[in-house]
């Protein structure tokens, strides 16, 4: 069943990437239910179709794999052609592949690089020549609390890290055409991923939280739908933490 929309985003056509499930897939229905058009992109089709069905208002869910600029290009341009506009970017496509720094391969470095990092890069690339020639858009970047540093994740650590680089440069440069981009730190969210974690080592970092409790993709889905819609117009260049006081 669609979601019942309200009218922050009414009429805003958003890309979330990563959206077929855990964090992603909370931002695309947070959107929808503010009135946006989402095209849920997500390496698992299926998930992305799943989610854009239960968006419904013209939501489309489509296969993306973020670390392929081509592929990336080509999303962009199919929205373009399908709305005719693109008002809302949502990088939230990520994976971890976890290992002390010394035992960590190549390809565990390089495979989070190319998503975390990268895809980030490819997709804000290509829609920032849409949203610089319309002089508007809101581009949404989400790195991690990890960016400063977190055992055994050399590899999204610095992916995360770069997102917030790339975010805040994004900003200054896109300023002019009154494009905005913030990066959103999340904290110890409550989804699959972290489902996966040891319970001993999960334990312990929900008592590291001040307010107690894991944080659920609704909590970074909020902060999503207030930094795309007109009344964030004078916010940008910002990296704010939804941790629950995580990183106090």
């Amino acid at each position: 069943m669609a979601l019942l929309s309200g009218d922050l985003l009414t009429d805003k056509v958003a890309i979330v990437t990563g959206a077929g499930r855990g964090i992603g897939e909370g931002i695309a229905r947070k959107l929808a239910h503010e009135g946006a058009m989402v095209i849920s992109a997500d390496v698992n089709e299926a998930d992305a179709k799943r989610v854009a069905a239960d968006c419904g208002n013209g939501s489309m869910g489509v296969r993306l794999d973020v670390s392929s600029a081509a592929e990336c290009d080509a999303a962009v341009k199919d929205v373009h052609e399908h709305y005719g506009r693109l008002d809302i970017l949502v990088n939230n496509a990520g994976i971890n592949r976890d290992a002390m720094l010394h035992k960590m391969t190549d390809e565990q470095w390089h495979q989070v690089i190319a998503v975390d990092l990268t895809g980030v890069f490819f997709m804000t690339r290509a829609a920032s020549r849409m949203m610089r020639a319309a002089g508007s858009g809101r581009v949404i970047n989400i790195s991690s609390a990890s960016w400063m540093g977190n055992i055994g994740q050399a590899n999204y650590a610095a992916a995360k890290a770069g997102v917030v680089g790339l975010s805040r440069t994004a900003a200054k440069e896109l300023a002019r055409s009154q494009v905005t981009v913030n990066a959103i730190c999340p904290g110890f969210i409550d989804t699959a991923m972290t489902r996966g974690i040891p319970d001993a080592i999960r334990e312990q970092q929900v008592a590291r939280i001040p307010l107690g409790r894991a944080g659920q993709p609704a909590d970074v889905a909020a902060l999503v739908a207030f930094l795309a819609s007109d009344e964030a117009g004078y916010v940008t260049g910002e990296v704010i933490n939804v941790g629950g006081g995580y990183v106090l």
